[in-house]
């Protein structure tokens, strides 16, 4: 395992709070506001570079790690806000409400 600086995570949270902020950008209606936003695209863009390497991409330029992390947020912020949609949307006796 590796080690990194104190200064490496916050750099790591820094970056991964603005792809979280322009995952909820790109991802529009309504969502968990900005600091929620901000987390799951921090847990996305995680995400993303782990599939990346279980997929065996290579994202050794700077560039292509934003773009991997931007995409894994993206798609966990989608699926937070339909999952979130979906249990509004549902009334107690099992019928859905929104379409």
């Amino acid at each position: 395992m590796e080690h990194h600086s104190v200064a490496h995570w916050f750099w790591f949270l820094f970056v991964g709070g603005v792809i979280g902020w322009l995952a909820g950008i790109i991802v529009r209606g309504r969502g968990f506001g900005v600091i929620g936003d901000i987390l799951v695209g921090i847990v996305g863009a995680m995400l993303g570079g782990w599939m990346a390497r279980v997929l065996g991409i290579y994202t050794g330029s700077s560039l292509r790690v934003l773009l991997v992390a931007l995409g894994g947020a993206v798609v966990l912020v989608a699926v937070t806000r339909l999952i979130k949609r979906d249990i509004a949307c549902t009334e107690g006796n099992g019928k859905k409400c929104c379409k």
